[in-house]
């Protein structure tokens, strides 16, 4: 009787509900109204618009723990999918995942976070040290090439804290985020959450996944050459000529480009925090800010001279461009898409869009558990000291269902990506891309 008595809609009728204002999801087959919400969901807006309409159940389960779900029950509409079904793939992930939360796998941090602070306290004073009391100018490099290394350990703390709890309450992990993020780097914990949680939802999206979308500098695919639209920036990523021109050059100019990475953060930083866009902790994250933008000018200034100054800078930023290289090398060389992602896929869409690093047990410090790209991706809130241990079942499960399971050496994933960069670049060359053409263009492809 109890079956009779429910109310159902279907998948199709379901997709209805997918805009601001109008949003509605599944998850495990009962349908919530999330309209009013959204906006205060604390993953952000974007993640639910992006899935807006279809049932999430994966997506989910891969970002809540456990005691999520007794929120459900407020937005519930009263109706139940009609169609609801599971794919094979989705049942065993969520078996996987069923079985890692009974292990406590999602709770063991293994003082990760205490040993990482430490580290970046103890460089820190060495930084100091070096700069302000030796007089080298050895020494002063060192403490750049340590200041950069630094920026990476410390950025590995704020992800963490973004995905998980890395300290003992969220009052202590929101301080966290502020002090590893802001402070320490420069680079808002709110403009990172904002990013990266649509990057983690739509991974691999030409159009939905911030992280692949770089006109004028960079384009994975040729399809960029169409002018798409970003769903994410809600603009056109316009290819003009001076994109072509950069573009057709990419494969060349993509570890230069990297080396300066950093400016590009502080600047998308500062205009998100001073948009009028809803931000968190908005107070907060301009303080963490006003607090980098103090030391560090202030340590630079220590030095003796303009060179060194610049010497110092450059260092640093080059040190620190491993770190951004490493997440070009997780992307850039997987498979991409065009348009919103797909509930029902959740699992094909991770191995599809990640590729992993493959390195020794002592470099996982080095590239903060992010090496185990597709690892993360799926289990999104499991601390990185786990990774490596679940990365055997991953693989079996990618196995099972013919889906990719990619490993590269560090040199191997290098290369993947500059073919990619390389390939795109070519295609950019051809001038028979309807794409408006200028004198510098011309001059620097006459001769092909």
């Amino acid at each position: 009787m109890e079956g009779e008595n429910k109310k159902y809609i279907t998948s199709e009728e379901l997709k209805e509900h997918n805009k601001p204002g109008d949003l509605w999801i599944s998850i495990q087959g009962k349908v919530y109204n999330v309209s009013n919400w959204a906006k205060d969901h604390p993953g952000g807006e974007v993640p639910l618009l992006n899935l807006a309409g279809q049932d999430v159940t994966d997506a989910f389960i891969a970002y809540h723990p456990g005691s999520a779900w007794k929120h459900l029950d407020q937005f519930f509409t009263g109706y139940h999918l009609r169609d609801f079904k599971v794919s094979e793939v989705s049942k065993d992930y969520r078996k996987l995942v069923s079985e890692f939360v009974k292990m406590g796998l999602f709770e063991k941090k293994e003082h990760v976070t205490f040993y990482t602070l430490s580290s970046v306290a103890v460089m820190f004073a060495i930084v100091v040290y070096g700069t302000v009391v030796c007089t080298s100018v050895w020494a002063h490099l060192g403490s750049a090439l340590l200041l950069g290394l630094l920026w990476m350990q410390s950025t590995y703390v704020g992800h963490d804290s973004g995905h998980y709890e890395v300290m003992s309450g969220p009052g202590y992990n929101k301080l966290a985020q502020i002090l590893c993020g802001n402070c320490m780097t420069g680079i808002s914990i709110a403009w990172w959450k904002w990013t990266h949680n649509a990057h983690h939802i739509s991974c691999n999206s030409l159009d939905h996944d911030p992280d692949l979308q770089h006109i004028p500098v960079f384009a994975v695919s040729s399809r960029f050459f169409d002018s798409i639209k970003s769903c994410f920036y809600g603009r056109k990523l316009k290819f003009d000529s001076l994109s072509r021109f950069l573009i057709s050059y990419q494969h060349l100019t993509f570890y230069p480009v990297l080396c300066f990475a950093r400016l590009n953060l502080y600047l998308q930083t500062l205009l998100l925090l001073f948009s009028r866009r809803k931000v968190p902790d908005r107070a907060f994250n301009i303080m963490g800010v006003f607090v980098f933008w103090i030391w560090f000018p202030l340590l630079i200034s220590c030095l003796p001279n303009w060179g060194e100054r610049v010497m110092f800078v450059l260092a640093s930023f080059a040190v620190c461009s491993i770190q951004h290289l490493q997440f070009c090398l997780n992307h850039f060389a997987a498979n991409v898409y065009e348009g919103p992602p797909n509930g029902n896929d959740w699992f094909e869409k991770q191995t599809s869009g990640t590729l992993d690093i493959s390195c020794s047990t002592w470099m996982d410090w080095f590239f903060g558990g992010l090496q185990f790209q597709l690892e993360h991706h799926l289990f999104p809130r499991m601390p990185r000291a786990q990774l490596r241990k679940v990365s055997p079942l991953v693989i079996d499960l990618c196995k099972k269902h013919n889906l990719p399971y990619r490993s590269l050496t560090f040199f191997e994933a290098n290369l993947w990506t500059l073919k990619t960069l390389r390939t795109a670049a070519l295609q950019a060359r051809n001038l028979s891309n309807p794409s408006s053409q200028n004198l510098l263009w011309e001059a620097f492809n006459t001769h092909g």
